[in-house]
């Protein structure tokens, strides 16, 4: 693992960065803008004084994921992590040791080991010791929601995103991923978000991941939930499937269920960790894809097909459109037109 993920010292495992800036760095403000450009923005204190950094600071996309080889070359604390940026961080530590906030007693990792955290759910500090590397992935809960309700028939509740987990280590599947993923990258592959391969290992990442961090957690991502929701839960799917092109209002498509709106919001919060209004959202967005995807070449237009889709404000449509796929769908467009 060293060989493969660590010891090539010009950085060139992951040289194709994805957020600009140095390197290497001594510099405390150019480590905390990396940090927050790639992490979130949190508190770092330094455990010896008035010591500076030495960081090691390497980035690269893999579809929606960002990986980062990262060290702060010194001994450091980090907590108040930003919930605001919806961010999961796992950590996979490449040589020395980091100690994490983990239940009632902190959690070790060493070489070969990972911890995950989703800081937009629970709170989290960690401190690692002078020779702390890590390879480190931060994934948007949204994606990860994404892809367990596609994989799995459902969004896991907070039962899984709070819990703070210990996982891989030599042998694991997980970090056999990990050693395949940066051997593509270390061939100097660019793989954004509209990248088939960057997308297909995008969604490894992400699979192998809840597998692993649900098992940690004691969640079940099998569990048949999805069939034991009310059956106006399930109906009001449907219609919203079946309808999203023409927007239905929610209250009336609860009044077709037979159930108030309040009642229709609540069964999809406690059932499908998600609104009904959201769910709607995501059906339409989904569809635009689909035609987009689908597109004559010189015969449509993002405009044309947002505009059948009920869209009139397009800057607002491609914003969202962008969080949800990881590209514009003018980009969308042109990589159908000219693949």
């Amino acid at each position: 693992m060293k060989n493969v993920l660590v010891g090539r010292s010009d950085g060139a495992v992951l040289r194709r960065d994805a957020v600009r800036h140095p390197t290497r760095s001594q510099d405390w403000d150019e480590v905390q803008e990396f940090s927050r450009v790639a992490y979130m923005p949190y508190k770092v204190r330094p455990l010896e004084k008035a010591a500076r950094p030495d960081a090691t600071m390497l980035s690269a996309r893999v579809g929606r994921v960002l990986v980062t080889r990262f060290s702060y070359g010194t001994p450091i604390y980090l907590n108040d992590f930003d919930p605001a940026t919806g961010n999961v961080i796992v950590l996979n530590t490449l040589e020395g040791a980091l100690r994490h906030a983990h239940r009632k007693l902190p959690a070790t990792t060493q070489a070969g080991e990972s911890f995950v955290v989703d800081c937009s759910r629970t709170s989290y500090w960690l401190e690692g010791d002078p020779r702390h590397m890590q390879l480190n992935l931060t994934i948007a809960h949204d994606v990860l929601a994404e892809v367990a309700e596609r994989w799995f028939g459902r969004v896991p509740g907070n039962e899984l995103w709070t819990s703070r987990v210990k996982f891989g280590g030599s042998g694991s599947r997980w970090l056999g991923l990990l050693d395949y993923v940066t051997r593509t990258l270390d061939e100097g592959t660019v793989l954004p978000p509209g990248d088939r391969r960057g997308r297909h290992l995008e969604e490894l990442l992400c699979v192998d991941l809840l597998q692993a961090w649900a098992r940690g957690a004691g969640v079940d991502l099998d569990a048949q939930e999805k069939a034991a929701a009310p059956k106006y839960v399930v109906r009001a799917e449907e219609i919203l499937a079946s309808e999203a092109r023409e927007g239905p209002s929610i209250g009336a498509v609860a009044e077709r269920v037979g159930v108030s709106a309040r009642t229709l919001s609540e069964g999809f919060r406690r059932f499908r960790e998600t609104s009904p209004r959201r769910f709607l959202a995501t059906r339409r967005l989904e569809g635009v894809r689909a035609e987009l995807e689908a597109a004559s070449e010189g015969d449509e237009s993002v405009a044309g097909i947002a505009s059948r889709w009920g869209y009139v404000n397009f800057g607002a449509f491609a914003g969202a459109y962008r969080r949800r796929f990881g590209e514009l769908p003018s980009e969308t467009l042109k990589r159908r037109r000219f693949p």
